[in-house]
């Protein structure tokens, strides 16, 4: 880890992934003092993250930011806050996510808006106000989903959010490199997060077999995440599944896809 990381900002941060990489952030400081912003919409839980991760390591500054990222206007004024009360960040994770399983006829507009609002705007949101501030070295990590790689049955409102994410992530990458500033996009099959329990239960039958039994847990995507944002690399791809279906693009999505359509003849849409 470069000894320049001071402050570590991470949305999404009471649970799930993001719970997960200030975990991990706050073992990595190993001692030296730094800082760990929090921002969740979940008041409670963000409370209990905060101090989970402030009792894993003493010369660590944890704070909690409510909010909820698909409102502008309250993301920009905590990120001007967390900003003023611990300087700029070196590092920025964007985790902060929901899910919308179901076919597509079958979603709500609202729901299809809702998705999209917090899953790709409110990256946007964040960066929006951070990006004019960070610094030569800075590194931005999204925390996008093997959905975002191939259209994936059941996946018609929470894929299309997770595509757009990779879009940005892809072009970022692009834009900032002159400023010296690295974009990492990881992409996790089904982690073991609240987010999953949520949502198992709810998506169709082809969905539940495709995903397959056997999630990762949210300290092994983290640590995937963190290691290739200090390497600078795009690409974050915590299983081998994922990396094959990222490796052989167009010859794996179309296998995918005959899978896919096999397994509804099979089991049926729903």
């Amino acid at each position: 880890m470069s000894r320049a990381v001071r402050t570590v900002f991470v949305t999404g941060g009471s649970s799930g992934i993001g719970l997960a990489v200030a975990r991990d952030w706050a073992r990595r400081f190993q001692g030296r003092t730094g800082q760990i912003a929090l921002f969740g919409r979940d008041t409670e839980r963000l409370e209990k993250a905060v101090a989970e991760i402030a009792a894993l390591e003493p010369t660590v500054a944890v704070r909690g930011w409510s909010v909820d990222v698909a409102d502008a206007a309250a993301v920009a004024l905590a990120m001007k806050a967390a900003v003023q009360a611990m300087g700029v960040p070196e590092r920025v994770i964007l985790s902060a996510g929901m899910t919308l399983p179901g076919l597509f006829e079958g979603l709500e507009i609202d729901a299809q808006h809702r998705v999209m609002e917090v899953n790709y705007f409110g990256a946007v949101h964040v960066l929006h106000v951070l990006l004019p501030q960070l610094q030569p070295g800075a590194r931005i990590g999204f925390v996008g989903s093997a959905a975002g790689i191939a259209g994936i049955h059941g996946y018609g409102g929470y894929a299309p959010s997770k595509l757009a994410l990779r879009g940005l992530a892809e072009v970022l990458r692009v834009e900032l490199s002159a400023r010296g500033i690295g974009v990492t996009l990881c992409q996790p099959p089904d982690t073991d997060t609240p987010m999953l329990t949520a949502e198992r239960g709810h998506r169709p039958a082809v969905t539940e077999v495709i995903a397959g039994t056997q999630a990762m847990t949210a300290a092994e995507v983290a640590l995937v995440l963190i290691r290739a944002m200090e390497a600078n690399r795009l690409h974050a791809l915590p299983s081998w599944a994922v990396r094959l279906l990222h490796l052989f693009g167009p010859l794996s999505g179309a296998m995918l896809r005959r899978r896919q359509i096999r397994l509804i003849r099979d089991l049926g849409p729903d």
